[in-house]
């Protein structure tokens, strides 16, 4: 499912990430790479604040569509 489906609070684990490869490089060096946990903080518009690495990142709806878990 996508993340962008996961209620607030929960973790979940990356199972797939899809898109081109710069899309999915970029993904990576924000520390979005499959078996890492990933929490949904809040939802702000479509746009997401996510935990991943002890790190808050902030992703379009577009984006966070991409990351499946």
């Amino acid at each position: 499912m996508p993340l962008s489906m996961v209620p607030y609070g929960q973790e979940k684990v990356i199972v797939k990430i899809t898109g081109r490869d710069h899309v999915q490089k970029h993904l990576a060096n924000l520390g979005f790479t499959v078996g890492q946990s990933v929490t949904v903080i809040s939802e702000i518009g479509g746009n997401m604040i996510l935990k991943v690495k002890e790190t808050r990142v902030a992703l379009d709806k577009t984006m966070v569509n991409r990351i499946l878990v």
